[in-house]
This record gives C-alpha cells, structure tokens and sequence, in this order.
C-alpha cells in the first residue's frame, strides 16, 4: 500500500517550526561553537528549512519564480555563489561578531533552499551535473586549503577545528559526488527498464508477422 505523500502546508510547517529553532540563540550559539558544526551542519539545516518552506509557495509566485529561472539556471546559480561566498573564512567571522552579517546569512541560505528544490528538478541530469561538476570540486579544494594552511584562516576558530572542517569537505564532497553517480546510474538502468516495457507488447505480432 502506497503511504501518503507529506501535504505541502505540512512541510511548510516543518519548515517554519525549523527555522524558528535554527534562529534561537541557543541553537544558533551551540551550531557556531565549532567552525565544522558552523558550515556542514547550521548550513544545510537553514537550507532544508528553505526547502520545506517553498512548498506551500502560492501558484502564481511559482509561476513568477519559473519565468525568470529557465531550466533551473538561475536558481542554481544563486545557490552555487551563496555557499561560495559562505566557504569564505573572513565571511564565518563576520557572521559571528555582526548580527547583520548573521542575518544576511541565515536569509541567503534559506532562499538558496527555496531556489534549489524549485530548480533541480527541471535542471535535468546534465544541468545538474554541471551544478555538482563545480561544486564539489571547489568544497574539496577549500578543504584542502583548509588542511594545508599553516594559519587560522578563522579568528574565531582553531586550526585543528580548521582541520576538522577540511577534512569533513573533503570527505562530503567525495561521498556526493558518489550519491549522484548512483542516483545517475539508477535513472538510466530505470529508463531502459521502461523503454524495455513499452516494446515488449510489440514483440508477439512482430514474430507472428516474420513467419
């Protein structure tokens, strides 16, 4: 029996109720304390809630959203350049001493959540290894960096915590990178499984004819 599918004002409410936690000060405050917890687990929590929440987006606004993001384009581009900009050492110390930065943040990563479930559906597989192609190349060189550098790169961190992160990029960078190319493996075998279906029917009457 097929479960039903979560309703959309039910992920928005999920989505809102996360939010809400994520910008408490102890929540914010307990993700920050570390600079690997600060990128790989307060980013993509801002994003899913982002995410969760453009599903109960009106109709119109979706519509208005598509006209000016073709294929996906224009989405994936914004979230690429946001979390670019978010890998930046000085941005991280930023967003800690100047609740303005923080702000601006937290705002940047939830739209990236919004625009990234609006356009990787219609981005297709090569626009979305495209994405992923500059993507997590540069998570696993600022990672590298990270490691290498004989400096803190953040005021507000150490470099062993530095080094954490590093590694952690390197390391998700890899394990994405093999999720895709199973997702991408998984797609093809199925469209041949469903090209295979529709021309069996065919096969009794092409016999038939052939004798």
């Amino acid at each position: 029996m097929k479960r039903p599918a979560c309703k959309p004002w039910h992920q928005a409410v999920l989505g809102l109720v996360l939010a809400a936690l994520l910008a408490l000060p102890i929540t914010r405050h307990g993700l920050e304390a570390s600079m690997w917890s600060h990128m790989l687990l307060q980013f993509p929590l801002w994003m899913l809630a982002g995410a969760l929440l453009a599903a109960a987006l009106p109709p119109r606004l979706r519509r208005a959203i598509a006209s000016c993001n073709a294929h996906g384009i224009t989405g994936l581009v914004w979230v690429g350049v946001v979390l670019s900009v978010l890998m930046v050492p000085r941005v991280l110390d930023l967003a800690l001493r100047d609740m303005g930065v923080e702000l601006a943040k937290c705002t940047a990563l939830l739209l990236a959540g919004v625009l990234l479930r609006l356009s990787w559906r219609p981005a297709g597989l090569v626009l979305q290894g495209f994405f992923l192609g500059m993507l997590l190349p540069m998570m696993a060189v600022v990672g590298q960096l990270y490691i290498d550098s004989p400096l803190r790169l953040c005021n507000a961190y150490l470099q062993d915590d530095q080094m954490r992160l590093g590694r952690w990029l390197i390391g998700l960078a890899a394990l994405l990178a093999l999720a895709w190319l199973a997702h991408v493996g998984w797609r093809l075998v199925r469209r041949e499984e469903v090209m295979l279906m529709t021309a069996e029917p065919q096969a009794p009457e092409y016999r038939r004819n052939s004798q």
